[in-house]
C-alpha cells in the first residue's frame, strides 16, 4: 500500500509488515477475500451516490507462531468512535452476557467487593450483571454515544480506547481489578501487547484476565469468513495466544469453548505464577488445533476453495429464484453481512432490501451496497418472497420471531455455516 498521505477526508490505512503476536516477520497471504469499506460504515440517504473507500481484507498466516491476522489497519478511530453495534438490542447475547457473568464469578470467585473491568464495554450490558452480583464495575469504550447511554444507565464508562496509560489512572483512581474482561475486542486492536501491558498493571495479584474472541477452530471448521472485516484483525487460536501471554507475564489457565457468534474461544488468564493452577482445557484445545492443521498454509488456501464453492452455491440459488420473479430480502444488518455481501455478490440487484432491530442501524444503508435498513415491520408491509438470514447465527430466533411470515408462505435462506432454505 501505498505510504503517501491519504486525499482529505480519506479514512487512514496502513499495512503492518510483523506479526502482532509474536512481532515475527514470515507471514503468507492464505486468503484473500473482497475489499470493502468498514464493516459498520452505514450511511445516510445523503450519501447514498457516493463511492466508499474500500480497503484489502488480505488474511495473513505467521510462520512464525502460526497466528493468523489482516495486516491492513484502518484507522480506529474511524471504525469505533461511532459504533452502531449495541449489545443490548439482541437477547440472545443479553442472555450470553448474563451466563458469562455468572461463570466468571462461580468459576474463579472474585472478591465481594472487586473491581471488575470491561475493555470495550459498550452500552455495559455485561457490566451489569457483574453489579448485580455485588462486585463494583467501570467500562472502557471509544464510542461516544454507545458510552453516554452506559452512563445514562448506570453502568460507570470511561470514553476511550484502554491503553497502559489509562490503566494506571484507572489504578489511581478505583483501585486495582479483580477482573479484567475483554469481549471481541481482543482481536479489534492492532497493539495487543499494549492491552496486555495495561491489563498485567491494572489487575491484583490473584486477579483473572477473561477475553473472549471468535474462535479460529470454528471459523475454519464451520467456514466463518464472514466474521473477517477490519475491525477483526487478529484470529486468535490457543496456542499462539499462550505463547504471547507467556512473553507479557501472564499465563492462560483455561480455554473455553463457547457458542457465541458461531463459535467463540473465552480464554482467562493471570499473572504468570498466580495462585490457579492450568486446567486441561489449555493442553486439550492446543491438541484440536493441532489435529485440525490450523498452523499449516495448505488448510487456509483449502478454506479459501470452500468459501468459493459456498459462493457458487448460494449465487446459483438465488439467481435461480431472481429469474423465477421472487423477491428476496435480507434480515440482519451485523459487521459481518458487509464481507458476505461484498465477497458473494449480493448488491441491491440481488436483495431489494435488509431489516434489522437495531434502531441506530434503521435508516441508513449499508457499507459500499447502499441497500436501504428498515424496521422489521417492512416484512409484513413488502412481503418479500424469501428472507437471507444475514444474522445468521442468530436463524433460530429469528424464525421463531417471524413465524407468521412463514406462516403466510414466506421463505428463509440461511446462508451459513451451510446453506439451507426453509
Amino acid at each position: 500500500m501505498s505510504k503517501a498521505e491519504p486525499p482529505p477526508g480519506a479514512i487512514a490505512c496502513h499495512r503492518r509488515g510483523t506479526c502482532r503476536l509474536c512481532g515475527g516477520g514470515e507471514l503468507e497471504l492464505v486468503l484473500g477475500l473482497a475489499p470493502t469499506p468498514p464493516a459498520n460504515a452505514f450511511v445516510g440517504e445523503e450519501a447514498v451516490g457516493e463511492p466508499q473507500q474500500v480497503f484489502p481484507l488480505d488474511v495473513f498466516l505467521c510462520r512464525d507462531c502460526s497466528h493468523l491476522q489482516l495486516l491492513d489497519v484502518v484507522d480506529p478511530v474511524h471504525l469505533f468512535e461511532n459504533y452502531v453495534y449495541v449489545s443490548g438490542t439482541s437477547p440472545v447475547f443479553v442472555d450470553h452476557f448474563r451466563r458469562y457473568a455468572d461463570d466468571v464469578i462461580d468459576r474463579m470467585a472474585p472478591p465481594e467487593d472487586g473491581l471488575v473491568v470491561d475493555i470495550g464495554s459498550n452500552d455495559g450490558t455485561l457490566l451489569r450483571f457483574f453489579k448485580e452480583r455485588g462486585r463494583r464495575v467501570l467500562g472502557i469504550d471509544p464510542a461516544r454515544d454507545v458510552a453516554a447511554a452506559a452512563n445514562a444507565g448506570g453502568i460507570e464508562t470511561v470514553v476511550g480506547f484502554f491503553t497502559p496509560e489509562r490503566a494506571g489512572a484507572i489504578r489511581d483512581n478505583h483501585g486495582p481489578a479483580s477482573v479484567i474482561t475483554a469481549n471481541n475486542v481482543f482481536a479489534h486492536a492492532d497493539d495487543l501487547a499494549g492491552i496486555v501491558a495495561g491489563v498485567r498493571h491494572l489487575l491484583e495479584p490473584g486477579g483473572v484476565f477473561a477475553l473472549e474472541v471468535s474462535y479460529l477452530v470454528d471459523v475454519y471448521g464451520k467456514t466463518l469468513f464472514d466474521t473477517i472485516y477490519h475491525e477483526h484483525l487478529a484470529y486468535h487460536s490457543v496456542k499462539p495466544l499462550c505463547a504471547f501471554l507467556a512473553r507479557a507475564g501472564m499465563e492462560m489457565i483455561e480455554g473455553l469453548r463457547v457458542d457465541s457468534h458461531g463459535g467463540s474461544l473465552r480464554a482467562i488468564a493471570q499473572h504468570a505464577g498466580g495462585p490457579r493452577p492450568v486446567g486441561d482445557s489449555v493442553a486439550e484445545l492446543t491438541a484440536l488445533e493441532s489435529e485440525m492443521g490450523l498452523d499449516r498454509v495448505a488448510t487456509w488456501k483449502g478454506f479459501a476453495k470452500r468459501i468459493g464453492s459456498l459462493r457458487d452455491e448460494l449465487g446459483s440459488l438465488i439467481g435461480g429464484l431472481k429469474a423465477a420473479g421472487k423477491t428476496v430480502a435480507g434480515y440482519g444488518a451485523p459487521a459481518k453481512a458487509t464481507t458476505l455481501m461484498h465477497h458473494f455478490g449480493l448488491g441491491p440487484d440481488v436483495i431489494d432490501f435488509i431489516v434489522d432491530d437495531n434502531p441506530l442501524k434503521q435508516g441508513l444503508y449499508t457499507p459500499g451496497h447502499h441497500i436501504a435498513v428498515l424496521p422489521s415491520a417492512a416484512i409484513e408491509e413488502r412481503r418479500p418472497d424469501y428472507l437471507l438470514i444475514l444474522a445468521w447465527n442468530f436463524a433460530g430466533p429469528i424464525m421463531k420471531k417471524q413465524a407468521a411470515y412463514k406462516a403466510g408462505g414466506g421463505h428463509f435462506i440461511v446462508p451459513l455455516p451451510t446453506i439451507e432454505v426453509h
